[in-house]
C-alpha cells in the first residue's frame, strides 16, 4: 500500500492521478494536516509519496526512522511535477518507486543512492527478489563500502543461484583474508565456525530449506517445534533458511503444525497421499503407509516440496507423536528473453532495462548488444556472436541458464516477433525458468511513423527465404491478398534476395487498386531513419533493404492528409 500525503490544490491533484492509475495500491491521506498525514503513512502503508518538500518531509518522518529494512520507502515529488526523489529506503522499494511515478507524472527520478549511480547491484537487496535475507545487516555498509571502492571482496557459495552482478573486484578468487560475502544456509554454529568462516562475513540465508513434518492426530505445537529444531541443529541448518512447512493434506487443518508455521513465519504447503507415496525415501514405513496412504510424510513432502534434484539434508527423526525431515532445493536458473525494441533508447521499455542489470550473463548479436552497453552492469558477463549465428545464441542462453545463472538473452524489437524466443524456447526445458521481456517491434515503429496502416486486421510475413521455402512464403502472401489484410513485410530484400519482394508486391497487386498505400521506413527510430509514403503502382523495390520495413495497405486503406490509415471499419460499407 503507497499512502499519498499533499498539502496544495497542485499536490492533491496529482495525488488523485495517482489514485486514479494505480487504484489497489494508492490510499489518499489528505483530510488532515500534512503532518498528521505523514505519520499515519508511516504507520499504516509500505511506502509514502509526500508531495511536500524534502525539508518538511523529514523534520516529521525523522523522530519515527528506525531500521531502513523496515520502514517505508519516501518519495518527495515537488509541486510543478518536475522531480521524483527517493528520500528514505531507495533500495526497499524508492527508488523503484520514484522511476514508477515519472510514467504517471512525467516527472524524472532522482535517486542517490552510491551503487545506482555507480549501476553496482545494491548489497541490501542483493537476492531479494529470490527471497535471500540478510543474516547479519549491520555489515552491509562496511562491506557495500568495500564493493564500491574495487576492495577485494571474496564471494562464497554463490554458484548455482540466479544472482545479479557484482564488479569484478567480488569473485570466489579474491583473498579469503578480507572482506567476505557468504550465501548459505548452514547455520552460525560451534560445528561450522571453528575455522572462523563466518567471523567478519557479510551472511545470506537463501530460502534453501523445506521442512517435511508429519504427525498423530492433536500433536502440541511444543512437540513439532522441538523436533524441528532439533533435525536443523542436526543438520546445523538455519531456521533462516527454511521456505516452508510441508505435509500431507490429511493434515491441512493440524492445529500444532500450523502454529508453528505461524509463529515462524512459514506457509505451509500440503501433498495428497498418492503423491507421496510415489517419491523414493529412505526410511518408508508400513505402519504410516497403513494410516495415511503413503509410507513416507516427512521425507516424501520435503524432497516433493523442494522440487526436482532437490536432495534430503536431515533424514526422518522421530518423537512420540511426530516425525520431521529436511531437504534442500536445486536453484532453478533463469533466463530473460528481451526485446530492445527498434533502436531509440526511450523505446527500450523500463522492464527490459531492469532485466538488462539483473543478469548476471548477457547473450545476444553484437551490435545489439553494444547499444545498451552502458546499461549492463559491472561484473556481468557479456557473450556475442555476429550475424547468422542465433541458433548458437539461443543455445548458449539456455545452457547458462541451465547452470544456475541470471541470463538475458536481448534481440531488437520484440523477442517473440523473428527474433530469439522461437529457438531458445526450442532448446529450453523445464528445469529453468523462462520470462518474456516485450519490446516495440519495428511494425509498430513504422506503423506509428507512417500513420496507422494496421488500424484493422493486419499480417505479417517475412519475405526471407533461408529458413522457410518460398513456395510456403508465396501460398501466405497470395492468402493474404485474397484476404484483404494490411500487409507488413519484414526482411524484404538483400543484396542477394532481390526478387521476392517485387513478386510478393504483384501478388497483392492482382487484388486490390494500384493507388493502395504503400509506406517503407528505414531504419525506424534511428538517427539516420526515412520515412516514405508512396503507392503499390509507384513503389520502387530498388530503395528497400534489410533495414527497411514495408506495409502494403488493404483494398480500404487511404491516405489523409499526407498519412497512411487503414479505417478500423465503423463504417463499413
Amino acid at each position: 500500500m503507497i499512502g499519498v500525503v499533499a498539502a496544495t490544490a497542485t499536490g492533491r491533484a496529482a495525488a488523485a492521478t495517482l489514485a486514479a492509475a494505480w487504484p489497489d495500491e494508492v490510499r489518499l491521506l489528505t483530510g488532515q494536516k500534512a503532518a498528521d498525514a505523514l505519520r499515519e503513512a508511516w504507520r499504516t502503508c509500505d511506502a509514502v509519496v509526500s508531495f511536500l518538500a524534502v525539508g518538511a518531509t523529514v523534520r516529521v518522518l525523522a523522530p519515527l526512522l528506525g531500521n531502513k529494512t523496515t520502514d517505508p520507502a519516501v518519495v518527495c515529488v515537488d509541486e510543478s511535477m518536475a522531480f521524483a526523489v527517493a528520500v528514505l529506503g531507495g533500495h526497499h522499494g524508492a527508488n523503484l518507486l520514484a522511476h514508477r511515478l515519472t510514467g504517471v507524472l512525467g516527472c524524472t527520478p532522482v535517486v542517490t543512492t552510491a551503487s545506482d549511480q555507480s549501476n553496482v547491484t545494491p548489497l541490501d537487496s542483493y537476492g531479494a527478489d529470490l527471497g535471500f535475507t540478510v543474516h547479519n545487516p549491520e555489515l552491509l555498509a562496511h562491506v557495500g563500502a568495500a564493493v564500491l571502492s574495487g576492495e577485494p571482496v571474496r564471494l562464497d557459495g554463490a554458484a548455482g543461484w540466479p544472482l545479479p552482478p557484482l564488479p569484478p573486484n567480488v569473485s570466489p578468487e579474491a583473498p579469503g583474508e578480507g572482506h567476505r560475502i557468504i550465501v548459505t544456509d548452514e547455520a552460525e554454529r560451534d560445528c561450522m565456525c571453528h575455522d572462523g568462516r563466518f567471523e567478519g562475513a557479510l551472511v545470506y540465508r537463501p530460502k534453501s530449506l523445506v521442512v517435511g513434518v508429519g504427525s498423530a492426530r492433536g500433536v502440541t505445537a511444543g512437540e513439532v517445534a522441538g523436533l524441528v529444531d532439533e533435525a536443523l541443529a542436526a543438520g546445523c541448518l538455519a531456521a533462516e533458511s527454511v521456505r516452508c512447512l510441508a505435509t500431507a493434506d490429511l493434515k491441512a487443518d493440524e492445529e500444532g503444525i500450523l502454529q508453528v508455521a505461524r509463529e515462524r513465519g512459514w506457509d505451509v504447503v500440503t501433498h495428497p497421499a498418492e503423491q507421496l507415496s510415489s517419491v523414493e525415501v529412505p526410511n518408508p514405513s508400513e505402519v504410516v503407509r497403513a494410516e495415511v496412504g503413503t509410507p513416507s510424510v516427512a521425507e516424501a513432502a520435503a524432497l516433493l516440496s523442494a522440487g526436482p534434484r532437490a536432495e534430503l539434508v536431515v533424514e526422518k527423526r522421530k518423537s512420540a507423536n511426530a516425525t520431521v525431515a529436511v531437504a534442500r532445493l536445486a536453484p532453478r536458473g533463469r533466463l530473460s528473453i528481451v526485446g530492445l525494441g527498434p533502436g531509440a533508447r526511450d523505446l527500450v521499455t523500463p522492464r527490459a532495462i531492469a532485466a538488462l542489470r539483473r543478469a548476471a550473463v548477457v547473450v545476444g548479436l553484437d551490435q545489439y548488444v553494444e547499444q545498451v552497453r552502458d546499461l549492463i552492469r559491472p561484473g556481468t558477463r557479456v557473450i556475442t556472436s555476429g550475424l547468422g549465428q542465433e541458433e548458437e545464441r539461443a543455445r548458449t542462453a539456455v545452457e547458462e541458464a541451465s547452470a544456475g545463472h541470471a541470463v538475458a538473452l536481448v534481440g531488437s524489437g520484440d523477442a517473440g516477433v523473428y527474433a530469439m524466443a522461437s529457438p531458445a524456447l526450442e532448446f529450453a526445458d523445464a528445469g529453468i525458468d523462462v520470462e518474456g521481456v516485450p519490446g516495440i517491434t519495428a511494425a509498430t515503429a513504422a506503423s506509428n511513423l507512417l500513420g496507422a496502416p494496421l488500424g484493422h486486421d493486419h499480417a505479417y510475413i517475412s519475405l526471407s527465404d533461408l529458413h522457410t521455402p518460398w513456395e510456403a512464403i508465396e501460398r501466405r502472401v497470395t492468402a493474404a491478398a485474397e484476404g484483404d489484410f494490411t500487409v507488413c513485410f519484414y526482411n524484404p530484400r538483400s543484396r542477394t534476395r532481390d526478387w521476392q519482394l517485387p513478386k510478393a508486391l504483384s501478388i497483392l497487386a492482382a487484388h486490390r487498386p494500384p493507388d493502395t498505400p504503400v509506406g517503407y521506413v528505414r531504419n525506424a527510430t534511428r538517427p539516420d531513419e526515412t520515412v516514405t509514403l508512396t503507392t503499390l503502382a509507384e513503389l520502387d523495390p530498388a530503395r528497400v533493404d534489410m533495414f527497411t520495413v514495408v506495409v502494403v495497405g488493404s483494398s480500404r486503406s487511404r491516405t489523409v492528409a499526407g498519412r497512411f490509415v487503414t479505417p478500423r471499419g465503423y463504417r463499413w460499407a
